[in-house]
């Protein structure tokens, strides 16, 4: 967890893991962010919970490793309120399938660098950073029984069959995605224009955007 440390600690290990991935990186400092990050691993902190991660293998947009192991971890009430949610979905015979949760912001400019300007609606910007990178957002789908239910696209789909506006998918996968968007939104979450398994936890300007490697964190 990076629960307990302070300010000046947080400001001189985010430091430290900027140098070791060179000159090149200057991530961004929001100065409203006040709360202290409390990072949670969710695999422990709900086990219910299903996985995915596409960035610890190659089969992503990528097309390489990004992650050096698949874990997934977020804020602890972005945290507390997935168990909502997925509390929800069991009731209607469903689970919840994690894609990604906090991302170093390393991997964001990465993503940033490497992909076409016509495709970068789909990325973020690494001069303002991720929500990711704050452990306030979440990639995530539906599961049934350990199937992925299917939705509008694929995960990471850069083409607008990802919007939520999107009519023309398969009546039952607009209908997972707007199930699943209805308990995300319940439980304090927004989702993304254009990407249906996109959301932000509501309060996540309160946490600052972080560059620790997943394998540095020891998330309780």
């Amino acid at each position: 967890m990076l629960r307990g440390i302070g300010g000046a600690a947080l400001t001189g290990l985010v430091a430290g893991c900027a140098g070791r991935g060179g000159a090149s990186l200057a991530m961004p400092v929001d100065p409203a962010a006040t709360a202290r990050p409390d990072l949670v691993d969710l695999a422990r902190f709900d086990p219910r919970l299903r996985f995915d991660i596409r960035y610890a293998t190659p089969a992503n947009f990528m097309g390489r490793v990004l992650y050096p192991l698949p874990r997934a971890v977020a804020q602890r009430p972005v945290a507390e309120a997935l168990v909502r949610v997925q509390t929800h979905a069991e009731a209607a015979g469903y689970g919840l399938l994690i894609f990604d949760a906090y991302r170093p912001w390393r991997i964001t400019k990465m993503m940033w660098d490497e992909t076409p300007p016509d495709k970068r609606e789909f990325v973020a910007d690494p001069a303002s950073g991720s929500r990711h990178n704050r452990g306030c957002s979440l990639d995530l789908s539906l599961h049934r029984d350990g199937a992925e239910v299917a939705m509008p696209s694929p995960y990471d789909d850069f083409t607008p069959a990802a919007y939520r506006s999107n009519t023309a998918a398969p009546p039952e996968a607009l209908a997972a995605s707007r199930m699943l968007e209805g308990w995300m939104v319940a439980e304090g979450f927004v989702p993304l224009a254009n990407e249906w398994w996109h959301y932000d936890w509501a309060d996540w300007r309160l946490y600052p955007i972080m560059d620790v490697p997943l394998e540095d964190v020891t998330a309780g």
